[in-house]
């Protein structure tokens, strides 16, 4: 039988990935940046329009700025770490689904407590944990 479980995905951090990264930080933050500005706009817009509660429409598109905000400081944050974070660390980059073969007689335990990893370095395996 067939089973899934989650695996991690780690980077080794070299200088290009601490650029790529970098780069895929600072996108990120700049795509944020336009929705808080497309967002007021449509605030404004709605405001305009007499028959709906400022006060209503005002909370809503808060809400979705603080949230787009709150974001962003976080990969201010990210930002700030990377620029620390020495060459040749490893950093988990995601998670995957793993398919296992589970046989009868088998520790269910093991299998699934086992913290299995798959290591990456500019974009190559590089091991298997």
């Amino acid at each position: 039988m067939k089973v899934i479980r989650k695996t991690q995905v780690k980077q080794v951090i070299t200088q290009d990935s601490k650029d790529n990264l970098k780069s895929k930080f600072q996108t990120q933050l700049s795509q944020l940046d336009n929705e808080c500005n497309q967002l007021q706009f449509e605030k404004r817009k709605l405001l305009t329009k007499k028959n709906l509660s400022s006060s209503d429409v005002h909370k809503r598109f808060q809400q979705e700025i603080d949230r787009r905000q709150n974001k962003m400081k976080w990969i201010e944050y990210q930002l700030e770490q990377l620029d620390i974070l020495p060459i040749g660390s490893e950093i988990t980059e995601s998670e995957i689904d793993e398919m296992i073969d589970v046989q009868i007689g088998d520790n269910w335990k093991k299998i699934m407590d086992e913290n299995r990893s798959v290591i990456i370095k500019d974009g190559i395996v590089i091991r298997i944990e």
